[in-house]
């Protein structure tokens, strides 16, 4: 049997990106959704929602930088053999992800802006506010920061379900090119 070649892996600083983000992505999703639903105005609540803006802000922060980087540092080719429906799947995936990435924590600050509260990073640096109090906005982005997490979250599932699929039924190595450890 003919050993299939190691596919490129992402470089050292794409690969640390992707699971910081995606870490913090994690965190995020989690604090939000566990916020959301503890009934009425607490201090623990209120903790929550400071920590869920600010893990928001660092995640709009690395998403920028990590953008930069990948479009000054294409994704290495997929490994041979990968059917030309699955590259383009994999390409719309990536791209959908990066623009959640931008626009969630964007839709969460704007949010917040048009609730009339500022966000206050680290409780030390207070963000600009680009937009005043506006209730109508603030019905509309509401429910767009939720679901647009709900549809991150789907994708997300369905991009780990595929290098699991890549990793343990095709053994392609294409999961090995964003995790150090596996050759």
């Amino acid at each position: 049997m003919k050993n299939k070649p190691t596919p490129i892996r992402y470089t050292t600083t794409a690969i640390s990106m992707h699971w910081l983000v995606a870490l913090l992505i994690f965190a995020a999703f989690g604090i939000g959704w566990y916020m959301t639903g503890i009934p009425g105005l607490t201090p623990q609540k209120l903790k929550l929602f400071s920590w869920h803006k600010w893990l928001g802000v660092t995640i709009f922060a690395l998403a920028v930088i990590r953008v930069t980087w990948r479009l000054l540092h294409p994704a290495p080719p997929l490994p041979p053999g990968i059917p030309r429906w699955q590259q383009q799947a994999a390409h719309l995936v990536h791209q959908l992800l990066y623009v959640l990435i931008i626009v969630i924590p964007l839709t969460g600050y704007f949010y917040s802006a048009a609730s009339g509260i500022a966000v206050v990073y680290l409780g030390l640096f207070k963000m600009p506010m680009l937009i005043e109090k506006n209730d109508q906005l603030k019905s509309i982005l509401g429910p767009m920061h939720v679901w647009l997490n709900y549809l991150m979250a789907a994708i997300v599932v369905a991009h780990v379900l595929a290098a699991l699929k890549h990793q343990l039924i095709d053994r392609d190595g294409t999961l090995g090119r964003m995790l150090p450890f596996l050759k």
